[in-house]
């Protein structure tokens, strides 16, 4: 059986655990096209445009 051969410090085991539960929020840019909120290098959610060309086909709601 699989035995530890020196017991981990409290230092070192507290720095391994020291970023898990910090969580940022997505970094948000405007579109240029409709202005709407968009996370970056992806197709914007409102109205389908990416890099100015139009990817996905929205509704006209």
């Amino acid at each position: 059986m699989a035995v530890p051969k020196r017991r981990v410090s409290k230092a070192r085991r507290d720095k391994r655990r020291s970023n898990v539960w910090r969580m940022t929020a997505p970094e948000l840019q405007k579109c240029p096209h409709c202005g709407e909120y968009k996370r970056a290098h992806r197709v914007c959610a409102a109205c389908g445009y990416y890099n100015g060309r139009r990817v996905v086909v929205k509704d006209e709601a």
